[in-house]
C-alpha cells in the first residue's frame, strides 16, 4: 500500500461563537502551527470588535494569515481567498509548520478544499455599472433580470442579496454564459493537503444562542458602536453611494449598527436584530456543515478528550511518529 506523503492540515470548522479561535490558538501553540483564518469578515481592516478579530497579543503569539488583507470598501472573492490561503499553507508546509484552518465561512472552505469551477474574473468597471443600475432600479429589478437569463441561479439567490446578484449578472455580461452553467463545470484541482475536518458545535442549540447573545453584549461593552462610527467616518466609505451593499458592511452586527446610526432602527431593535441575524448566520453555517460528510462533530464543552483523541490519531499516522 502506497504511503500518503501529502502535507497535513487541520480544519477547525463551526458556527460563529462556537470556540474555534480559542482551540486554534491552543493547538497552534502546542503543535507549532500557524492559523489560516477562514472568515469573510476578518479579511477586512477595521472590522475588529464586531468580527471578533483576534487581539494583538494573540496575533503576536501565533502567526495568523488572511486577516486584514482588504479595506472594507474593496471586494474580495472566494477565488482570491483560495489562492491566498493556498500560498499561506504552502509556506507553512515549507517551514515545517502545521496549517490550522479556523473559521466558519463555508464558501471559503469550499473554494480552498474542493476548488471552484472556472469562470470570468471580476471586472471592477462592470461591477460599478451594475451597482449604478441597482441604485436607479433597485436590486429586486436586477434579480428579475437575472431570472430571465438564468432561472436556476435566480432560484438560489435572494432578491435581497446584492453581492450574488451582481456577480451573476457580471459573469453573464462578460461571457454570454449563465453563471449556473459555469458552476456546473468541473472544479479546478483540489487542495493537495491531507486535511482533518473537525466541526465544533454545541449539541444544545440553546447553548450556542446564549453564547451568541453574551458575545454580542461583550462587543457592545468593548466599544463596538465606536468602531462602526469610525468606519462611517472614513472618506472612501463616505464616498460609497450604497455602503450597505458592501460585503464588509453587510456582515452581521455591522449592518444593524449601520442602520441604527442611520436612524432606521431604534436602539432596542438594533440589539435584537443583530443577535437574531447572528443566530440566523449560525443556522446557515450548521446547514452547510452537515453537508461535509467527512467532517467529525464535537461539542467544544463536553468532547475535549474526544477532540484530543481525534488529533492524536491523525497526526502520528501521517507524520510517521506513531
Amino acid at each position: 500500500m502506497s504511503i500518503d506523503r501529502r502535507p497535513v492540515a487541520i480544519a477547525l470548522m463551526g458556527p460563529t461563537a462556537s470556540g474555534k479561535t480559542a482551540l486554534a490558538m491552543e493547538w497552534a501553540q502546542r503543535l507549532g502551527g500557524e492559523i489560516v483564518s477562514v472568515d469573510s469578515a476578518l479579511v477586512y481592516r477595521g472590522l475588529d470588535i464586531g468580527a471578533a478579530k483576534p487581539e494583538a497579543s494573540m496575533l503576536a503569539a501565533v502567526p495568523h494569515h488572511l486577516i486584514d488583507v482588504r479595506e472594507p470598501w474593496q471586494p474580495y472573492s472566494a477565488a482570491e481567498f483560495a489562492a491566498h490561503a493556498r500560498m499561506a499553507m504552502d509556506g507553512n508546509a515549507a517551514r515545517g509548520k502545521l496549517p490550522i484552518l479556523a473559521g466558519g465561512t463555508g464558501l471559503y472552505f469550499q473554494a480552498l478544499l474542493e476548488g471552484l469551477a472556472p469562470m470570468p474574473e471580476a471586472n471592477p468597471e462592470l461591477r460599478t455599472t451594475i451597482a449604478g443600475e441597482a441604485a436607479e432600479r433597485g436590486w429586486p429589478a436586477l434579480h428579475a433580470e437575472l431570472a430571465a437569463i438564468d432561472p436556476r441561479a435566480a432560484a438560489k439567490i435572494k432578491p435581497t442579496d446584492p453581492q450574488r446578484i451582481q456577480r451573476a449578472l457580471e459573469v453573464f455580461r462578460l461571457s454570454g454564459k449563465p453563471i449556473s452553467e459555469w458552476q456546473a463545470m468541473p472544479a479546478r484541482e483540489r487542495l493537495p493537503f491531507r486535511v482533518l475536518k473537525l466541526v465544533l458545535a454545541p449539541r444544545d442549540r440553546a447553548v450556542l444562542h446564549r453564547r451568541i447573545e453574551q458575545r454580542f453584549d461583550a462587543m457592545l461593552e468593548a466599544g463596538f458602536m465606536g468602531e462602526v462610527e469610525r468606519l462611517r467616518a472614513l472618506p472612501p466609505l463616505q464616498a460609497v453611494e450604497r455602503p450597505l451593499d458592501l460585503p464588509a458592511i453587510r456582515a452581521v452586527g455591522y449592518r444593524q449598527a449601520w442602520e441604527y446610526l442611520d436612524g432606521t432602527l431604534a436602539e432596542n431593535e438594533f440589539r435584537d436584530r443583530a443577535i437574531f441575524a447572528t443566530r440566523q448566520l449560525a443556522k446557515r453555517q450548521l446547514t452547510w456543515l452537515r453537508g461535509e460528510l467527512d467532517a467529525r462533530w464535537f461539542d467544544p464543552q463536553t468532547d475535549r478528550d474526544a477532540l484530543k483523541a481525534a488529533l492524536a490519531l491523525f497526526l502520528p499516522a501521517v507524520l510517521g511518529t506513531a
